[in-house]
């Protein structure tokens, strides 16, 4: 996986319609995988409005990881099905993502953490994913570069894996244009208008688009596309920073994507190297430069459970923002105070993974069809009422 922005080809660049049956904001992961799959349902008259290049977000800049291994029903359905759609999209779109199966391997240092993963492992079990608790020993032997004397337990799913997000947008973004959707790059929204009755338009600074319909995919800037028409979207941005290794002319073991509960040090392969990273605390803002003053906090992690990655040799790395959520859960849905105002977005670092099956459940959510999965359980009315929130235990 590379830090990947998609150019966008000549012939895609486009004059902006005076109006669109559907006006998607954000060219990323989600909203492009939402305007591809309103077009193969017959959508016409899409436009996707980016204020940057495709993929520039949030999208440019994740692990990468793509999974089933949740707890919340509703994310592993989400990660299930998006799996299902990655392992299809060199025959489905002729596009290699680089989908490298290697599993994900969560780590456990309490019995607390062991019980937790033990309950979603059989939650996981029953939605028909394949995955296991395993001891130290063997979460060792799957991963030689940790510790099993400071591990209590952990779970492996050998069907999870990581894949290039550039490609993959790239591939929503040629398929999305073939079908006739219209993308407007380096095009930012400035106001979104509403009438008695809902939507009515979108003014970019280019122009204004006459539309019924917005499905805001803008990730770490929705709460602004939100606050345009009084749709409270409780996004935050937060900065991340994945560091990465030297090449190697010995390569390291091929390790699944591993990640540690209580410390949130993770990595995997990455080349000849390896990618890793933390979720160190970071104040919000939009804030994205790359710098080393994590390191200390990645040392220190890395000491515990995988004590051979202490200190790596990294030759960079990059920064990108999270968007999180107050539960760290994603928003999907239609805003019950304003009819044709659609949402995706605080995904809070698993948006990538679960793009494709969000796509999906969007369109169909616009078309007023039923899905593979009722997004109710995604409103952002969640957080208004007096029991808000989800609980996920397989996130950092």
């Amino acid at each position: 996986m590379v830090d990947q922005i998609v150019e966008l080809d000549p012939t895609y660049a486009t004059v902006q319609p005076p109006a669109a049956d559907v006006v998607v904001v954000g060219g990323g992961i989600m909203g492009l995988s939402t305007a591809w799959h309103l077009a193969v349902r017959g959508v016409r008259n899409i436009v996707v409005v980016e204020r940057a290049e495709l993929g520039s977000g949030s999208s440019a800049k994740p692990l990468g990881g793509v999974r089933a291994n949740f707890s919340d029903p509703g994310n592993i359905e989400l990660g299930r099905r998006s799996l299902e759609a990655f392992r299809r999209f060199p025959q489905q779109f002729g596009a290699d993502i680089g989908f490298q199966q290697v599993g994900y391997l969560f780590l456990c240092r309490s019995a607390a953490e062991v019980a937790d993963l033990e309950g979603a492992t059989e939650v996981q079990n029953g939605l028909g994913v394949d995955s296991r608790m395993v001891s130290p020993r063997e979460a060792a032997e799957i991963n030689p570069l940790l510790d099993p004397a400071a591990l209590t337990g952990a779970s492996f799913s050998p069907g999870d894996g990581f894949a290039a997000p550039g490609a993959v947008v790239a591939a929503y973004a040629a398929a999305s244009v073939a079908l006739g959707v219209t993308i407007l790059d380096r095009t930012q929204v400035v106001d979104v208008q509403r009438d008695a009755g809902g939507v009515e338009s979108v003014t970019t600074n280019r122009g204004t688009i006459r539309t019924g319909a917005v499905v805001c995919c803008a990730g770490a800037w929705s709460a602004r596309i939100g606050a345009m028409v009084g749709v409270d979207l409780p996004v935050t941005p937060v900065r991340r920073l994945i560091g990465l290794t030297r090449q190697r002319v010995v390569p390291y073991p091929t390790v699944p994507f591993t990640l540690d509960l209580s410390t949130t040090f993770y990595h995997h392969n990455y080349r000849n190297g390896l990618l890793l990273g933390i979720s160190h605390q970071q104040e919000p803002g939009f804030a994205r430069e790359f710098d080393y003053d994590w390191l200390p906090e990645l040392n220190a992690a890395a000491g515990v459970c995988a004590p051979q990655l202490e200190n790596p040799d990294l030759e960079g790395g990059w920064a990108g923002l999270y968007e999180n959520t107050p539960d760290r859960n994603a928003l999907i849905g239609e805003a019950r105070e304003l009819p044709g105002f659609f949402y995706a977005t605080g995904f809070s670092g698993h948006g990538f993974l679960q793009g494709p099956a969000v796509g999906e459940l969007v369109a169909d959510l616009f078309l007023g069809r039923p899905s593979f999965l009722d997004p109710g359980h995604f409103s952002a009315d969640r957080f208004s009422a007096a029991a808000s929130g989800l609980h996920e235990v397989n996130i950092i």
